[in-house]
């Protein structure tokens, strides 16, 4: 069966994460993603990640993650010719994505107004840190700074440690996913009516979103969220335990499970204790419950503890490192990660994710390594009808 977006054309004119991640998703349900960059430099992204040759190469690591499926063009939109490349470009596609400052894409005169009126089918996502509108919606805006903004740091780590920053970029990975279904949500009805569609997306708004639960405590309960580490507000015993080697998961959220994993570790007298055997009596006295449990859990280590838990029907994983979950063999039976031989400039294995879902009808999977700065530049303007002269021109022009 042909893919999902088979078909569907996108223009990704993003850099470093939020965007790209969007497109690549789209990618990999079989889009044909045009990464429209700047001549000479290209992606942000091509230049960050912890290997510096390949920084060099503008093959970052960073550019690697999310990129792999496109083909890349490289456009000048300050030049009038370049500007006339893309209109072409726009012509050709069914979704456009950016993810400028609000006002940069109206100063080019390419901004949703003016393609609109040439483009009226075109679905246009404009991701940025706070919105088109507001009183943050020029600033400058990245993961770190919208996390702080959004409470996300108010609520990581513990007493001692918060504000802490998550340790992988949530807020751009939530605006990418948001901006991901918005887009796919417009194509539905565009597939109806033939109407476009203008998309707001807010990093700062989807990390909050993604934030339900603490923001409906605040909301309707009226109690302000706060850090608490490993431990889950909702339950007890739920959070992370020392074993007899290694940190556990647990999460026995209800009563059932309580009382099972009391007789699992051979302490069943727990789930008869007053103090214990209520839910909301369980979490006023969390700790003291995590210290009887732990004591329990040292005679056996943590991938143990999993096994047995599991197979009793109460919530239990070992706290794996990147490395470790990525050798997993539930990992590895799902096939998560594509490899590629290469890439251009990377003369070695390029490894990348794939989606977080499976479909019947064939996986969501890149055909292609991630591109060179603008390696499908004369291809795809030859498919938009330019002749050989008229791209030597544009070369050396500086336009493209």
């Amino acid at each position: 069966m042909s893919p999902l977006l088979d078909k569907i054309r996108v223009l990704d004119l993003t850099n470093v994460l939020a965007g790209p991640f969007c497109c690549y998703q789209m990618a990999l349900l079989g889009a044909d993603v045009i990464k429209v960059e700047v001549p000479g430099t290209g992606d942000l992204a091509r230049q960050l990640g912890a290997d510096h040759e390949l920084n060099k190469a503008l093959m970052g690591v960073s550019f690697l993650a999310q990129n792999a499926g496109k083909r890349s063009v490289t456009v000048n939109l300050k030049d009038n010719a370049g500007k006339a490349v893309f209109r072409r470009l726009v012509e050709s596609a069914d979704v456009l994505v950016e993810n400028f400052r609000p006002g940069v894409m109206d100063r080019l005169g390419l901004g949703w107004t003016t393609l609109k009126e040439f483009k009226p089918s075109l679905v246009y996502c404009a991701i940025s840190g706070f919105g088109q509108t507001g009183p943050l919606h020029a600033n400058p805006a990245y993961d770190q700074i919208v996390q702080g903004l959004a409470g996300v740091m108010s609520v990581t780590g513990d007493e001692t440690t918060a504000p802490l920053r998550v340790g992988y970029p949530v807020a751009d990975t939530m605006g990418g996913i948001t901006a991901a279904f918005a887009i796919a949500a417009a194509l539905v009805r565009r597939a109806r009516t033939g109407e476009g569609e203008f998309i707001d997306v807010s990093m700062l708004e989807s990390t909050l979103v993604a934030m339900g639960w603490q923001v409906s405590n605040y909301l309707v309960a009226h109690v302000q969220p706060r850090p608490i580490g490993n431990e889950n507000m909702t339950a007890s015993p739920s959070g992370t335990f020392a074993t007899g080697s290694g940190p556990l998961n647990i999460a026995a959220n209800k009563q059932e499970q309580f009382v099972a994993l009391c007789q699992m570790i051979g302490r069943p007298e727990l789930a008869t204790d007053p103090l214990y055997a209520d839910r909301e009596d369980r979490k006023k006295r969390r700790f003291e419950l995590k210290a009887e449990i732990e004591k329990a859990l040292a005679r056996k280590t943590a991938k143990e503890w999993s096994v047995l838990l599991n197979a009793e029907g109460i919530p239990a994983g070992e706290v794996l490192s990147i490395p470790q979950v990525l050798e997993h063999p539930h990992i590895k039976e799902r096939k998560l990660v594509t490899r590629f031989p290469g890439a251009p400039g990377v003369e070695r294995e390029v490894p990348v994710v794939r989606s977080g879902f499976k479909l019947e009808s064939g996986d969501p999977d890149p055909r292609t390594p991630p591109p060179a700065l603008g390696a499908d530049t004369d291809a795809i303007l030859d498919e938009l009808g330019y002749t050989a002269d008229e791209r030597a021109k544009l070369h050396a022009d500086g336009a493209i």
